[in-house]
């Protein structure tokens, strides 16, 4: 006969771990896995999503699934089981396989009897620590079984359609639909349990969960339910029709909380230049054809960027944090610099780690590395900590400038314009030159106006006349 401690260590837990910079909760974007399923040391089970960027969890043993403790979409706190593996799964007296628990259900994780009190190692830096404190419960959560079912019918019935009726005893199956789609229902607060779908194999599609996020024609007849006059019909349709509620959380969440504690406690100035850059698009050209920038990306911003670098070297004060609790100013010896991407899950602004070590080729590389990663959502939380100014390049989006806030714990960002063709005076002749405008915001505590504008300055100087990263460098 199996002894409770031999069943129990048959199974490991996986805990949510700390995946960057002591985040406290991370949300489970897609399951790779399902119980019943093989699983090998350093295989991705799961994508979840920190208040920084999307992270694929590794797990860090053989076994097979047995349960996945949280279904996708459920925000889990660090240190909580997410997933238990059977390591011995030739064993008897093994209970069965257990999916997702469904997200109204909080989970109680058991208690291991055989791990260690204290700090336990993670996958990045250590959880958090044991502690007799109990956590409140999350808002909105466990309501009763009835009431989530009834929940699930009136959803149904909004997306035009009621849920089939399940057979007496049988398990509820999970609906078969891609990362993709999975993704689109949950922006569109569409439950995929609802959804009929038409692709193959019972598959649902994108275009199955819009035909269900469409607002569903009133039936011309319900005998069951009561009447509905005609001034409360469009009042429904309206609502539903003309708003779009979306939950605030991830890397929208972050945004919001960085930039409301940036802009309520940095006093921030900008100031604005505009500048001849011809010979900066001329400088360009040349460098794309040169033999020792093949196979790395050159545009403007790359020597934008180098002037950046040049004109902080020149002043180098303006490289610098604000430390509130030791009333102390931090001057860096080093920079990071940043640069801020838009990405389909929001604004972030990874860092090029020594930017000012880097020659133009490494700065080129460094660039192109740093946006491919973005574009394609690989972008970890060590890649966005430690900045120390930023770059932003609003002219992609064809406007002139703008007024940036400052990353948090950085003293300055430059926002640079769109590059036109504009008249302009040259040599005492109206020619058509390549113009753009600069803005740079600064942390006045640590900034003065007089700091501020020579590096604004500089860095318009350079652009004007890119030969001065040479005598300046």
């Amino acid at each position: 006969m199996t002894t409770m401690t031999e069943t129990s260590a048959r199974f490991r837990e996986f805990k949510m771990p700390d995946v960057g910079e002591g985040l406290t909760e991370a949300e489970i974007l897609t399951w790779f896995v399902q119980p019943g399923d093989t699983v090998t040391d350093g295989q991705v089970v799961c994508e979840v999503e920190t208040a920084k960027a999307a992270v694929e969890l590794p797990i860090p043993f053989d076994g097979v699934v047995h349960e996945l403790r949280f279904p996708e979409g459920t925000t889990v706190d660090v240190g909580q089981v997410i997933i238990t593996v059977d390591v011995a799964p030739g064993s008897r007296d093994a209970p069965a396989p257990a999916a997702a628990a469904p997200a109204q259900e909080p989970v109680e994780a058991p208690e291991a009897e055989a791990e260690p009190k204290g700090r336990t190692p993670v996958l990045v830096g250590y959880g958090v620590a044991e502690t007799s404190t109990k956590r409140r419960p999350r808002k909105g959560a466990a309501p009763a079984p009835e009431a989530a079912a009834a929940a699930a019918a009136v959803q149904a019935e909004l997306n035009g359609h009621g849920a089939p009726a399940a057979e007496p005893g049988a398990p509820s199956a999970r609906p078969l639909a891609k990362p993709p789609v999975r993704k689109l229902a949950k922006d569109l607060g569409i439950d995929l349990a609802t959804v009929v779908p038409t692709g193959k194999d019972g598959i649902i599609t994108r275009e199955d969960v819009h035909a269900a996020a469409a607002p569903a024609e009133a039936p011309a007849a319900a005998p069951a339910a009561p009447a509905v006059t005609d001034a409360e019909a469009p009042a429904v349709v309206s609502d539903s029709a003309r708003e779009t509620r979306i939950p605030v959380k991830g890397v929208r969440k972050a945004i919001a909380q960085a930039m409301v504690g940036s802009a309520f406690t940095a006093p921030h100035v900008t100031e604005f230049v505009t500048v001849d850059v011809t010979r900066t698009m001329k400088l360009v050209a040349e460098l794309k054809e040169d033999k020792d920038m093949a196979g790395v990306r050159v545009n403007p911003l790359l020597v934008i960027a180098k002037a950046l670098l040049v004109a902080i070297k020149r002043n180098p004060e303006v490289n610098a944090a604000w430390d509130e609790a030791n009333q102390e100013i931090v001057q860096k010896h080093y920079v990071n610099l940043g640069i801020a991407a838009a990405t389909p899950r929001g604004l972030i602004v990874p860092n090029i780690k020594d930017a000012h070590d880097k020659t133009l080729p490494q700065l080129a590389e460094a660039l192109g590395e740093l946006v491919t990663t973005a574009r394609d959502g690989k972008t970890s939380p060590a890649a966005m900590a430690g900045g120390t100014v930023t770059i932003t390049n609003v002219g992609v989006f064809g406007v002139d400038t703008g007024t940036p806030i400052l990353n948090p714990g950085e003293s300055a960002i430059l926002a640079v314009g769109a590059i036109k063709l504009q008249p302009w005076v040259h040599k005492g002749k109206v020619k058509p030159r390549q113009v753009t405008t600069l803005a740079l915001s600064f942390d006045h505590r640590l900034v003065d106006g007089e700091l501020g504008s020579k590096v604004l300055a500089d860095v318009a100087a350079i652009l004007e006349q890119p030969k001065r990263l040479i005598t300046w460098a």
